[in-house]
């Protein structure tokens, strides 16, 4: 049976667009559908990713100026005005909306505006927002509706005083005290980029503690490194109330400690918002279809990203864990592989995660903890960035490179990092890690300097000085294998 299209896509967000993109390589004919009639790129491009990034970098370079030349006695809020600081950010957008639609129009990728539903495992309904209609068929469809955050019970978001992670986006001048309600990735990141830039950031959270997946070590350093820019972080907290003060001209958050009962009252200029993620995987037909979710509506899959019906594949955050945009992108490409019988290369087996707070944090393959609970003998080679010229030279002391290695063989079996250029320097070891490489590449290879890359080595030569427990000498290591 001929139909419109080889493969139709629900959502333009990084797994949908690089679906399109790998299919137009394979010469097959892709249709994108975008709930979004004003952009292209979903989350990603305009109210996540991207933007989020921009302002973080903008924060960054403010609070490396301030910390080069000082703060001449002013905060950056009385120095700077938020429009300008978001400028960076306004001028990425614009860069890359307009790159995604050349992209889709030099590979011959359709387009179709509007809400889409899946109406059988080969038809998809676009539902425009002047409420006309029409049906498009496909040979496979791609979900990709990506996901959003749930809303708050205690309180409205207003979008002016009470804001999300939209709307903080687009807010007119700096705070100068703002509370963040959640302790997710994002606020995390949120709460150094405010703080950079002088305000004074409060987190209340739920949980017991926050980022309680990281490396023990490297979480401690990122603690000292939040006290000492003055984050004030209370776990175990409920948001009772959130509300005007008009006598004190201020926003009061009301809460309450979740094992004592103890009310507080907390004075700010913003609250921003972070609830729990949730799938867009309502009235897109799943249930119609009987397409299997759990039981927060995330979409199961298999390996290749297959649902249960053979033709409708799911990928992005709208499948859940890890919600990370280079994953997604992965996903994508490895479920139009699999709908067209192309070979691919296998994802690696370790995927490296990065959060961009001020300074970064990133990490791939296991933790200590994780190492010694699968391994049993493991060795872990520490660098501080106090301790590298180029930190001393760029004014960046805090932080820290961690490895985690079998003791007996030296095969790397972790990277984590907090500190400046985190993110980028975890693929440095994440090749070390999937190339099931030892600790001596490290030892062998030269590094420039000054550089942050030079951590790993120090790292390397601080983990083998530990190895002469297990009957190694460290002449034996620097020995040709």
């Amino acid at each position: 049976m001929s139909r419109d299209y080889d493969v139709i896509i629900l959502g333009s967000g990084p797994a949908g667009f690089s679906c399109a993109m790998q299919s137009a390589k394979f010469e097959k004919k892709a249709l994108i559908i975008e709930a979004n009639e004003n952009y292209l790129g979903g989350t990603w491009i305009n109210t996540g990713t991207v933007p989020s990034k921009a302002l973080r970098e903008t924060a960054s370079s403010i609070y490396r100026y301030t910390a080069q030349f000082g703060d001449e006695g002013r905060k950056p809020y009385e120095r700077f005005r938020m429009r300008d600081v978001l400028r960076n950010k306004d001028r990425v957008l614009a860069t890359q909306n307009s790159e995604i639609k050349d992209s889709l129009i030099k590979n011959e990728v359709d387009t179709a505006l509007g809400f889409g539903r899946i109406v059988d495992p080969n038809t998809v309904e676009v539902t425009r927002e002047d409420g006309t209609k029409k049906r498009f068929t496909g040979d496979y469809i791609l979900i990709s509706t990506g996901a959003t955050s749930k809303k708050p019970k205690a309180f409205e978001i207003d979008h002016s005083t009470i804001l999300d992670n939209r709307s903080i986006l687009d807010i007119h001048y700096i705070p100068k005290r703002l509370v963040i309600v959640g302790t997710n990735i994002q606020a995390m990141e949120f709460a150094t980029i405010f703080s950079a830039l002088g305000t004074r950031v409060t987190i209340l959270s739920g949980q017991k503690d926050y980022m309680v997946f990281l490396d023990k070590e490297i979480k401690e350093e990122f603690d000292g490194i939040l006290k000492e820019a003055k984050i004030s972080v209370f776990n175990r907290k409920r948001v009772l109330q959130v509300g005007p003060n008009p006598l004190r001209n201020c926003t009061e958050v009301k809460f309450e400690d979740k094992d004592s009962g103890e009310q507080h009252v907390i004075e700010t200029e913003l609250v921003l918002y972070f609830g729990d993620r949730k799938p867009n995987s309502a009235n897109i037909g799943l249930e119609e279809l009987d397409l299997k979710t759990d039981r927060k509506g995330f979409i199961q899959v298999d390996e290749n990203h297959r649902t249960g019906i053979p033709s409708i594949y799911a990928a992005g955050d709208v499948i859940g864990h890890p919600s990370l945009a280079s994953v997604s992108f992965s996903q994508g490409r490895t479920a139009s592989c699999h709908m067209f019988g192309i070979s691919r290369m296998d994802t690696e087996s370790a995927i490296p995660y990065g959060i961009y707070s001020i300074p970064e944090i990133a990490s791939v393959g296991l933790t200590e903890d994780e190492a010694r609970r699968q391994i049993g003998d493991v060795t872990v080679g520490r660098a501080y960035y106090r301790n590298l010229t180029k930190a001393n030279i760029a004014r960046t002391p805090r932080g820290m490179l961690k490895l985690v290695f079998e003791a007996e063989s030296l095969r790397l079996l972790g990277v984590h990092i907090v500190g400046s250029g985190a993110c980028d320097l975890i693929h440095t070891g994440q090749a070390v890690l999937n190339f099931r490489g030892t600790a001596r590449y490290f030892l062998d290879t030269v590094h420039n300097y000054p550089t942050y890359s030079e951590a790993y080595r120090v790292a390397a030569f601080n983990g083998v000085n530990y190895v002469h427990k297990t009957g190694v000498t460290y002449m034996d290591i620097l020995k040709e294998e």
